[in-house]
């Protein structure tokens, strides 16, 4: 599957922002789950969304303020940013899994071209 990030873009703290990603090809086979790097950091994993959109698991730092998002008629997976904080500024990755629930970087098979999100104090 090929898949397309945007929505990214500069903003302030405390401002909201919504990351869509497009996948091209069988949308409802994979989990997806969205991934960032900041500046000379690891990829890290941020949150994902179970194949049929039931579970989702998101890592504590944006647990209460990043809600992800599935329409499957789109084979759009979204990510609701609120809250945003100066941490939280990186290059946001949009990924696909086989398996039906995952959040390591090794699990997650297609990947994205990255979108940037950068939040000014």
């Amino acid at each position: 599957v090929q898949l397309q990030a945007s929505g990214g873009g500069l903003v302030q703290v405390g401002d909201s922002l919504r990351l869509s990603c497009t996948v091209s090809g069988p949308f409802g086979d994979y989990c997806m789950g969205w991934f960032r790097q900041r500046a000379g950091k690891e990829r890290e994993f941020v949150t994902a969304i179970m194949k049929n959109g039931s579970r989702t698991v998101s890592v504590d730092s944006v647990k209460g303020r990043f809600t992800i998002s599935r329409d499957d008629a789109k084979n759009t997976v979204f990510l609701q940013m609120n809250g945003l904080k100066p941490e939280d500024t990186a290059v946001y990755y949009c990924a696909a899994s086989r398996r039906v629930l995952a959040s390591r970087v090794e699990d997650f098979t297609s990947w994205g071209q990255g979108t940037q999100v950068t939040v000014s104090s």
